[in-house]
């Protein structure tokens, strides 16, 4: 999650062979079916057709990493029953190597594999995942005739013949209930209700493409020629693709508005799951990126306001990996190796630069101010000096699934993005503000793209080529070398400096920690502390200690829904009218008037040079 609020409350491969290679050893494909139509003890079956082998011997691979996720999940875990066949349906000897592999004996005469898939969302903690589970938008649903989500990795594997087959075709069928739609940017080729057919060009395409099965609730518009699809999963009907698409539309127009060219995808998918929190449900939220979609999980009890503006923060972090690492990126993802990744050393431009323009594109294109710009890089610059400053980000990329680097992953968000900040004013400086990052960026994509990777030790130099020499000194000294970033003097070169800067805070919260109410557990009644001090807005109302908050504008607050209320409160503005039902003493009565905020004093950023406000406004807006 992008916001340190919401975190809060939610806490309450160097590559083995080429294509070509591949290719070579295989030029048939993989069929492979999923039933979701018989669910049995909370699994389906899954068939699969392999590939003609040249070995006697072969290996069948689930995932133990599939990317941009920064993590072993093995999800093989997922995996029960797998048996082999031959044509006349004798039992092929298979045996289980490790979490996510099992070796076939007598591999050439193997017909069909079948096994059974559990799913993740009701899972995670009852099966003893632990610090291993796996993170709900790369994981799995199977909620029979209502959901089910389809991560392809989760349910789908690949074979090791000689080499790693993953370069030849699959053919994908799925079997599913008439009244269930899939959201999916991949294309069905089969106009049954009843079954859908896919293709995919090879194994990253079909596990770059997530389908999520449920009764019909999506809604398209166009930007640029580009469609996109909105569909929502929400367990009681609490919310809908209809009411929640204008925080989407109005994000991704100023996101394509913002990238221009760049992103030439015919169709990008966005695909919602709420979670039920009263139950079993998925508790890893956020979203995970693909090339033509992302898969966003949230709970399903967000108030409107709230879960539209998580929708904007995280889907446009999402959106822009299409740009860095989907189309930019090292030969590691090109040729990702499932089971044995090696990572790239880029983490800093993968997911620094994707996250420094979610949050550009949104001052760039009106949609916040340039304070709030500065105060969310500020917030940035306090994350960051919470980890580790000195150790080298490219040395933490390239170890980030063993420790003591994937501690510090986080910090791609953090310091990643403050990276993609400082270069983008270098750029900016020495351009007298013409070009800037998002320039560097579409000359990445045109000197390589979707098909073309880059080696990773001869990014930086490329980089330079392209813009300025002291963007390869930036580079060497705080970005591959253990030197922390001086962030005022880059500021500096923009106009702006450091000082105290006056941010809203939550009428119920005086801090992270520290509220203003509290709850009895016997009643579930919201109360105010008593005997602590009091929010400017409970001043403003003579909101008292051992008050009872019973509803606010009309809407009905206790335990079950205190998140809601907080979360609603995120979003009031000074002097909004505002009617608070409170029980005092006993007695029922009705508190009538207007929001009053509490400002407090933080260290942030403000322009102070207006010598410097034209290379600022190009920076910006530019």
């Amino acid at each position: 999650m992008n916001k340190l609020f919401l975190a809060a409350i939610f806490a309450l491969s160097t590559f083995g062979y080429t294509a070509t290679a591949q290719k070579k050893a295989s030029t048939s494909e993989v069929k492979v079916t999923i039933d979701l139509n018989n669910v049995k003890n909370d699994k389906v079956m899954v068939t699969v057709t392999p590939p003609s082998f040249t070995s006697n011997t072969v290996v069948f691979h689930i995932p133990k990493t599939v990317p941009g996720t920064y993590s072993s999940d093995n999800y093989g875990r997922l995996i029960d029953g797998l048996k082999a066949f031959d044509k006349g349906g004798k039992e092929v000897v298979t045996s289980k190597t490790d979490d996510n592999s099992w070796t076939i004996s007598n591999a050439k005469s193997v017909a069909k594999i079948t096994y059974w898939v559990n799913d993740t969302y009701d899972s995670e903690l009852g099966r003893g995942f632990g610090k291993e589970d796996i993170f709900s938008p790369a994981g799995s649903n199977i909620l029979e005739g209502k959901n089910f989500m389809v991560n392809n990795h989760c349910f789908v594997g690949y074979f090791e013949d000689k080499i790693a087959l993953t370069e030849i075709p699959y053919s994908l069928t799925i079997q599913h209930p008439e009244n269930l739609y899939g959201a999916t940017s991949l294309i069905d080729t089969d106009k049954s209700d009843a079954v859908d057919n896919f293709k995919a060009n090879r194994y990253f395409d079909l596990t770059d493409n997530p389908i999520m099965y449920s009764k019909k609730d999506y809604e398209t518009f166009t930007v640029d020629g580009m469609e996109i699809v909105f569909a929502v999963y929400s367990p009681t009907g609490a919310h809908s693709a209809k009411s929640l698409l204008p925080y989407l539309e109005e994000t991704m127009r100023a996101q394509k508005a913002f990238l221009g060219s760049i992103n030439a995808n015919k169709r990008y998918t966005v695909i919602l799951y709420l979670a039920d929190m009263e139950k079993n449900d998925a508790k890893g939220y956020g979203a995970l990126e693909h090339h033509t979609s992302t898969t966003v999980v949230f709970p399903e009890t967000m108030p409107a306001d709230a879960l539209g503006e998580q929708i904007k923060d995280v889907v446009s972090h999402e959106f822009f990996h299409t740009v860095t690492p989907l189309t930019i990126h090292s030969k590691e993802i090109q040729y990702f190796d499932y089971n044995n990744p090696k990572m790239s050393e880029h983490l800093w431009m993968y997911e620094g630069i994707t996250e420094y323009f979610a949050n550009l594109f949104q001052v760039n294109q009106g949609l916040i101010e340039a304070d709030e710009f500065y105060q969310r890089m500020s917030g940035k610059i306090s994350n960051a000096a919470t980890l580790n400053d000195t150790m080298p980000f490219t040395e933490m990329s390239k170890n980030v699934l063993v420790s003591p680097y994937k501690e510090q992953y986080l910090n791609v968000y953090e310091k990643g993005a403050l990276i993609g900040m400082c270069i983008d004013i270098i750029i900016r400086e020495k351009s007298n503000g013409e070009r800037g990052i998002l320039d560097l960026m579409k000359k990445l994509s045109s000197e390589y793209g979707i098909e073309k990777p880059f080696n990773d030790n001869e990014l930086f130099a490329k980089i330079v080529s392209l813009t300025y020499p002291e963007v390869g000194e930036f580079l060497n000294t705080y970005v591959a070398g253990n030197t922390p970033i001086p962030y005022e003097a880059y500021f500096a070169k923009m106009g702006v400096t450091k000082a105290k800067v006056q941010v809203p805070g939550n009428p119920f919260l005086k801090d992270q920690t520290t509220p203003y109410i509290t709850i009895n557990p016997n009643t579930k009644e919201i109360i105010v502390i008593p005997g602590s001090e009091s929010s400017e807005f409970m001043k403003a109302l003579a909101l008292k200690g051992g008050d009872i908050i019973l509803s606010i504008n009309d809407k009905p607050y206790n335990l079950d829904n205190i998140y809601e209320m907080i979360m609603e409160s995120q979003n009031w503005k000074a002097d909004d009218a505002i009617s608070v039902k409170i029980k005092r003493d006993g007695k029922e009565q009705i508190l009538k008037g207007k929001v009053k905020l509490n400002f407090e004093e933080v260290e942030g950023y403000k322009v102070t040079d207006p010598s410097k406000e034209k290379l600022n406004t190009a920076w910006l807006k530019g």
